[in-house]
């Protein structure tokens, strides 16, 4: 995978507006009012070899991770107007399937994939919202429903976790952006040298759906959380994910 050297400071967008303008609030704000971009994550699902639920959602989570710190992404690098008007409005994120020859078109479009134990995610420099590539745009978003075969074991003390909130139901699909967003506020949340650190080992990570009697306690605790706006699934103003990124202060 591809990655840049050094790692720079937060992008103006999400340094200038989190406090006042997040881009996951679910009421309207200065974010909507400028084009809006969508980063598309593909997830290879054949027919007879799905991945396991927890895995495509870790893998996803570290694809957004992997775009965010990619050389291309940064600075004069061929995604870099994509990124920062991507980051200027809604962080939107949108998870579509792909099988056989969908996903060797879809692996043929500019992007970076992302390997996890039996996931393969693909994400790709960010589109307009109304423009996507026709070999993404025919690909379904629906039919993203998996499952663990076994229960996933407890997350590694030392990575970070990305908390699923246990009171709202989620298709695969829409918790694999959700886990993105997660995963990008904590990069946000980093000073220079834990990025480089987290980039450096390979984003280590873990996604779990918290105990419901410690949800409240991690919503609270002032770490990462994504509030989703509402577009789909879940009801505006939902509390989602909260990125326990604190292992990688240590």
């Amino acid at each position: 995978m591809t990655t840049s050297d050094p790692i720079p400071d937060p992008a103006p967008a999400a340094s200038s507006a989190a406090a006042q303008d997040s881009p996951f609030r679910d009421e309207r704000t200065l974010r909507d009012e400028g084009p809006q971009f969508v980063l598309p994550l593909v997830a290879r699902i054949e027919r007879g070899a799905p991945p396991a639920r927890t895995d495509a959602l870790e893998t996803a989570a570290r694809a957004v991770l992997v775009m965010l710190s990619d050389a291309r992404s940064l600075g004069d690098g061929e995604w870099a107007d994509a990124m920062r008007s991507w980051q200027d409005a809604r962080i939107r994120k949108v998870v579509r399937r792909a099988r056989g020859a969908e996903w060797r078109r879809a692996e043929a479009l500019p992007g970076i994939t992302v390997a996890g134990k039996s996931a393969e995610v693909r994400v790709f420099p960010p589109v307009p919202l109304d423009g996507w590539p026709k070999d993404l745009a025919r690909l379904q978003v629906s039919g993203t429903d998996l499952d663990d075969p076994e229960p996933p074991a407890g997350p590694d003390p030392a990575a970070p976790v990305l908390w699923l909130n246990p009171g709202v139901e989620m298709s695969a699909g829409k918790a694999m952006a959700q886990a993105g967003h997660g995963a990008q506020l904590a990069w946000w949340d980093l000073d220079a040298r834990a990025r480089a650190a987290w980039r450096d080992a390979g984003f280590p990570l873990a996604v779990r759906t918290a105990a419901p009697a410690d949800w409240e306690t991690l919503a609270a605790s002032g770490l990462p959380l994504v509030r989703d706006a509402g577009f789909t699934e879940v009801a505006p103003g939902s509390s989602t994910v909260v990125a326990d990124h604190r292992p990688l202060h240590t």
